[in-house]
């Protein structure tokens, strides 16, 4: 009897070592291949450049530097610009000059000085109609022969031109330019404000500001050299706005909403986090497993899912785990 207590018991030790053993080799097997979802924490990214091509002349920021919005980056080396505002700025000052002369009008000099020949002109009329007026009695009279009294005659329209040209001539110096001419001037000068306002914009440009408060992660170029128009000299990291990017496969989709909320292990904070789906991929990006013929089914695509941390300070490029169908 004893021995077969001694049997039995070592036969239900002997099952519970083989169930024990079950259950760590189902864990073992079931964690290689459950369901291990692995993500990425991403932010947004900006990098900060310039309209102008040109040589870096200083870099006011360092990899790593925490910038506010506003702030100066680096700057751009212009001599030629330089030299390009100058010269629009002279043209700028040479038509607002001509401006300013057509809109005061002619000298009162040189308007006395029309208004002298007119008066002269008028003078020299009055003299030619007197002297026609006697010719034309004497040739009536037969005194003087027809070729005198032709002489006359042209002598006095002669004058008569002469005097209305004069008069012309001192009411164009009394009114000043004429509204055409006016127009054009001015024309002229805002074409030169513009040209001034253009070199300008551009010289602004020149100087590169921080478009948001961020955190410096790369910069290209250093001081002294070459860059073309748009180049991305700094990038800056804003961190007030960060996600994690998760690639699910299609299968395991069902109870994937916005507003979903789960759990995620960070290996580099050592701790998990809580996560609340805010975006779903419209359509599947690619393929993660792929059918055959031979033994049919149909191709799993992924979808992009993208979550927000809940009061956590997490970094881009941080990886997320998540041990379970989210």
């Amino acid at each position: 009897m004893k021995t077969n207590a001694k049997y039995s018991i070592y036969i239900i030790l002997s099952i519970a070592i083989i169930v024990t053993i079950s259950i760590f080799v189902r864990r073992y097997i079931h964690s290689l291949n459950g369901n291990v979802i692995e993500g990425t924490i991403e932010c947004k990214t900006y990098r900060a450049s310039s309209k102008l091509p040109g040589r870096i002349d200083s870099l006011f920021v360092s990899e790593g530097d925490w910038v506010d919005k506003g702030e100066l980056l680096y700057t751009i080396s212009t001599p030629e610009l330089d030299a390009k505002l100058r010269q629009a700025a002279a043209l700028e000052a040479a038509a607002e000059a001509l401006n300013l002369e057509v809109e005061r009008g002619v000298r009162w000099e040189e308007v006395d000085a029309a208004k002298s020949l007119w008066h002269k002109a008028e003078a020299g009329l009055e003299l030619a109609k007197k002297s026609l007026a006697r010719v034309e009695n004497l040739y009536n009279k037969g005194v003087v022969p027809r070729q005198q009294y032709d002489e006359a005659m042209a002598n006095y329209a002669a004058m008569d031109a002469t005097s209305k040209a004069a008069k012309a001539a001192y009411d164009m110096a009394k009114d000043g330019a004429t509204k055409e001419q006016r127009a054009a001037v001015a024309a002229k000068v805002r074409e030169a404000q513009a040209a001034v306002d253009e070199v300008r914009a551009y010289l602004s440009d020149a100087r590169v500001y921080a478009p948001i408060a961020g955190r410096v992660s790369n910069i290209i170029a250093e001081p002294g050299e070459l860059i073309s128009s748009g180049y991305p000299v700094v990038t800056i990291l804003d961190l007030s706005d960060i996600w994690a990017v998760f690639n699910i496969k299609e299968d395991n989709m069902r109870g994937i909403s916005i507003g979903t909320h789960f759990e995620g292990y960070v290996p580099a904070l050592g701790a998990s986090c809580d996560f609340e789906v805010y975006y779903i991929s419209a359509e599947a990006d690619f393929a993660t497993w792929s059918a055959t013929r031979a033994r049919g089914g149909f191709d799993i695509r992924t979808f992009e899912i993208r979550a927000r941390p809940r009061n956590e300070y997490l970094l881009p490029g941080m990886s997320v785990v998540v041990n379970d169908v989210i």
